[in-house]
């Protein structure tokens, strides 16, 4: 878990997916008090949805000051274009970005301004480094696409626990994604498919979804 400062001229938080994950949030005007007020924080973040202006401001801001944890900044996918160095920023974030991209980036953010190692994730002869997006099966190494690793990843960081199509949707895919629950059922075939050998280790729960299961059985 750690502790995080978003800075926003709004009250409400930007990402709705940080509302689900463990972390300790603190909601603060975006101005430049809020850091002395908050200072004991793992990772900033910056509402460049709601004040892009403001947010760029504040940005240049931390990054005068060498704060020594990440910011990260929130802007929506119409303002990619305008970031650059210039900005001072670790990383960005999507206001629509999935449950499971949210919890990626912040936890490699805080791990690289920590100087920690990025914990990876090894279960039933598949690996996870979460720090080069690389998944292997048996010491194989898997070519997998950027939702195809989150969706594996997910899995695998719950052994056991099922999942129907709809979570997965909107744990992985994200809030604003309209495809079907086709998708997952898609996904999960390419990805047995890759896994070779280890196709089994993720397991169909007739009728409801599916899970990391370790057994390979089907029920």
């Amino acid at each position: 878990m750690s502790r995080i400062l978003l800075l926003s001229p709004s009250s409400a938080s930007v990402i709705p997916a940080l509302a689900l994950l463990p972390h300790d949030l603190t909601l603060a005007p975006l101005a430049p008090q809020s850091l002395a007020t908050h200072s004991d924080v793992d990772l900033v973040l910056i509402d460049g949805v709601t004040d892009l202006i403001g947010a760029k401001s504040m940005s240049s801001i931390l990054s005068s000051a060498q704060l020594p944890v990440p910011v990260l900044i929130v802007v929506s996918d119409t303002s990619l274009s305008v970031l650059d160095r210039s900005w001072g920023i670790t990383d960005f974030l999507l206001p629509s970005a999935s449950l499971a991209e949210v919890d990626a980036r912040i936890r490699l953010a805080v791990q690289s301004a920590s100087g920690s190692p990025a914990t990876g994730l090894s279960h039933s002869g598949v690996s996870i480094d979460e720090s080069s997006y690389q998944a292997t099966a048996s010491g194989r190494p898997l070519d997998l696409t950027f939702k195809e690793f989150e969706l594996l990843r997910y899995l695998v960081a719950n052994p056991g626990r099922v999942f129907t199509r709809e979570q997965l949707l909107s744990d992985v895919w994200g809030y604003d994604y309209f495809g079907g629950t086709r998708t997952v059922d898609v996904h999960v075939r390419r990805l047995r498919f890759k896994l070779g050998e280890r196709e089994s280790v993720i397991g169909t729960v007739r009728n409801v979804g599916y899970r990391f299961a370790p057994t390979g059985e089907e029920e």
